[in-house]
């Protein structure tokens, strides 16, 4: 049994608001196959797939999935099975799913599939535990079979950025080496050094001392860090607390007049002074 979509709400983002834009430079070229009428055009909206799912990174001879070309340029496959297939293909899970997060996945597959950034970090989570129960492909599936991309592209057309301002494309970001990705590199090229391997049995020579320091400096390390957070629980427990907090009253009426203090008359040192009594 799949666990379902779980809600979340939409933020306000330049693609859900309606307006008029006057064609410039950042307007997004349609790749329409109902509107290919030569060789040239599919080529084209070909092009346009690679770009849009791949990133221009990824664009080389070897990543090429002649498969799907065959079938679009027969008509045998529409341009939403062309995406799904590079979505699902093994370029994509290697260079993009394999790299990154969940959440970071998320994102940058709602950019290129969808045409946007996620709404909010409640949407990475519930896309997220898509992925972890459906896997890669059931999450592709899921967005090119939702209301939103038939919505927007359809069957004919290539997923695009919309209603894009002053930023470069989503498509054109780097999938790789985030801080996610940095780190597990790190943790790798770190595990594979040879002195951070000790001997712990026979004699030790200074060398096998030597080799010891760094391994016993990070097994230090990693007892002193703090546990991560879960997100999910202590935005639920903040919430709650919030809901439950009482505000207490403190005003006061004022129903009798405050005692008031009189000022006194005060002797000043001067007047002890010889001579300077008045008549």
């Amino acid at each position: 049994m799949s666990i379902p979509l779980l809600q979340y709400s939409p933020s306000t983002q330049n693609q859900r608001v309606e307006g008029y834009e006057v064609p410039n430079e950042d307007t997004p070229t349609i790749y329409r196959s109902t509107a290919a009428t030569s060789d040239a055009d599919i080529d084209a909206i070909i092009w346009a797939g690679y770009r849009q799912i791949f990133s221009e990174h990824l664009i080389i001879k070897s990543n090429r999935q002649l498969g799907l070309e065959s079938q679009l340029r027969n008509r045998a496959i529409n341009v939403r099975d062309f995406i799904r297939g590079l979505g699902k293909s093994e370029v994509y899970r290697t260079q993009v799913a394999d790299t990154n997060s969940n959440y970071r996945l998320v994102d940058i597959t709602l950019k290129r599939f969808l045409g946007r950034a996620a709404y909010n970090k409640a949407e990475e989570i519930a896309w997220s535990i898509v992925i972890g129960t459906k896997g890669l492909h059931g999450f592709i599936d899921a967005l090119l079979d939702s209301d939103e991309y038939l919505e927007n592209f359809g069957d004919d057309i290539v997923p695009f950025q919309r209603r894009r301002f002053g930023d470069r494309p989503f498509n054109l970001a780097n999938p790789r080496y985030a801080g996610y990705w940095r780190d597990r590199l790190t943790l790798q090229y770190l595990g594979g050094r040879s002195f951070y391997n000790a001997r712990t049995s026979g004699d030790l020579t200074t060398e096998d001392i030597r080799r010891a320091i760094p391994a016993n400096f990070m097994a230090m390390a990693g007892n002193i860090i703090t546990g991560e957070r879960n997100y999910q629980r202590t935005i639920a427990s903040v919430t709650s607390q919030i809901k439950n907090l009482e505000i207490p009253n403190t005003s006061r009426e004022a129903t009798t007049p405050q005692p008031t203090v009189k000022p006194t008359p005060v002797a000043l040192p001067y007047r002890y002074l010889p001579g300077s009594r008045t008549t």
